[in-house]
C-alpha cells in the first residue's frame, strides 16, 4: 500500500522547545580529542537513558535527559563516531553496539552498565541481528575500501568479506543486506555474507537499515523502503525526506525520521507527518558526522556530530 505524504511544514520559530547544549558541563572538565568535545549520541529505548561520545574519552551515560553524565563503559570504548549509524541500540531496549573509529568497539546487554570490547575497530557503523540471537553483526571497515566484515559471536571473532560496500545491514543470524559504492541497488545475502544477490533497483542512502517487529525499514531518495520478507523484495511505500532512523515509539505506527527539514514525525504509519524539531544550528545530514537519538517516553531529541557539543530538544 502506498500512503501520499502530508507533511504539516513548521519553522523552528513555531515548534514547541528549542535546542540545548548539554555536553558542555561534561566536556568543560576533560580534554577530549581533536575532533571534539563530543562525536555521537544514542538512546536506550527501555529505560530513556542517554549515551554520549566524549572524543577519545568514552562513553558517558545520562539518566536525567542530560543534565548530567557520567562516563559507563568501563574504558572499553574509544575513539569517535565517524557516521551517525555507528551506535545501534537494540528497538527492545538494553542492548547497544558501538562501531568507532580511532578507538576501542564494544557492546553492552545490560543498559550500559557493562561491556564487552571487540577484538576489532576502526569501523565506520555496523548492524546487528537484534530481533535473532543479538550476537551477529555486520561492519563497514573505516578507509578499507568499503570492506564489509562480521562477527557471529558479539565481536569475539571477525570474518572479513568483500570490498566495494557503502551500507550494510543484518536480518538474521545468517541473512544480510547490503549496498555497493558504484552499482545501484540493494543486495542480499542467505549465507553470512559468502554470497550475494541483487534485490533492488532501489538504493538506500542511510548506512543500516532499521528492524522492527520483523519489518525493515530502509530510507532512500524517495522515502522509506520497506521489507516484510527478510529483505527478499522492497517496497517504497511510505514517502518521507529521510537520511536516518526511523526511530520508533511503542508500536510501528509512531517513529521518527531524520532530513533535511529536521525530525518529522508520524503516528499513523506514515499517512500523515509533522515536522517535530528542525536541526541544531550548522548541522546536516551528510554521510560523515551527524548523529541523531530521540527518547519518545521523555518526548527528547538529541543530536551529536564531531567537532560540536552535543544538544537536546525538549518537547
Amino acid at each position: 500500500m502506498k500512503f501520499l505524504l502530508t507533511l504539516t511544514a513548521l519553522t523552528s520559530t513555531t515548534l514547541a522547545g528549542e535546542w540545548v547544549n548539554i555536553s558542555d558541563s561534561t566536556t568543560s572538565k576533560l580534554k577530549p580529542g581533536y575532533a571534539g568535545p563530543t562525536a555521537g549520541v544514542v538512546v536506550d529505548p527501555a529505560s530513556s537513558d542517554v549515551f554520549m561520545v566524549v572524543n577519545d574519552l568514552g562513553l558517558w551515560r545520562s539518566s536525567d535527559q542530560g543534565k548530567s553524565f557520567s562516563r559507563c563503559d568501563g574504558e572499553a570504548i574509544g575513539g569517535r563516531c565517524e557516521t551517525g549509524w555507528a551506535l545501534q541500540a537494540d528497538p527492545a531496549g538494553k542492548r547497544i553496539a558501538s562501531f568507532m573509529i580511532y578507538g576501542s568497539s564494544a557492546m553492552t546487554t545490560d543498559g550500559g552498565t557493562t561491556w564487552t570490547k571487540f577484538t576489532t575497530t576502526h569501523l565506520d557503523f555496523g548492524a546487528v541481528d537484534w530481533a535473532d540471537s543479538g550476537r551477529r553483526m555486520l561492519a563497514l571497515r573505516h578507509e578499507s575500501g568499503g570492506l564489509l566484515t562480521t562477527s557471529e559471536d558479539g565481536g569475539a571473532m571477525w570474518k572479513d568479506l568483500q570490498k566495494g560496500w557503502s551500507t550494510c545491514g543484518v536480518v538474521d543470524h545468517t541473512t544480510f543486506v547490503a549496498s555497493k559504492e558504484n552499482t545501484p541497488g540493494i543486495f542480499r545475502s542467505t549465507d553470512a555474507g559468502a554470497t550475494w544477490a541483487k534485490v533492488s533497483e532501489e538504493t538506500p542512502t542511510a548506512g543500516v537499515p532499521v528492524v522492527f517487529k520483523n519489518v525493515i525499514y530502509w530510507p532512500n531518495a524517495k522515502g522509506l523502503l520497506i521489507s516484510k520478507d527478510k529483505g527478499a523484495s522492497w517496497n517504497a511505500s511510505v514517502p518521507v525526506e529521510a537520511t536516518h532512523g526511523p526511530i520508533f515509539g511503542d508500536d510501528a505506527a509512531h517513529f521518527v525520521v531524520i532530513g533535511k527539514s529536521g525530525f518529522t514525525e508520524t503516528k499513523d504509519g506514515g499517512r500523515t507527518w509533522m515536522l517535530a524539531a528542525p536541526l541544531p544550528a550548522e548541522f546536516t545530514t551528510k554521510r560523515v558526522g551527524p548523529n541523531f537519538a530521540w527518547d519518545p517516553r521523555g518526548n527528547v531529541f538529541y543530536a551529536s556530530t564531531m567537532t560540536k557539543p552535543t544538544f537536546a530538544f525538549p518537547r
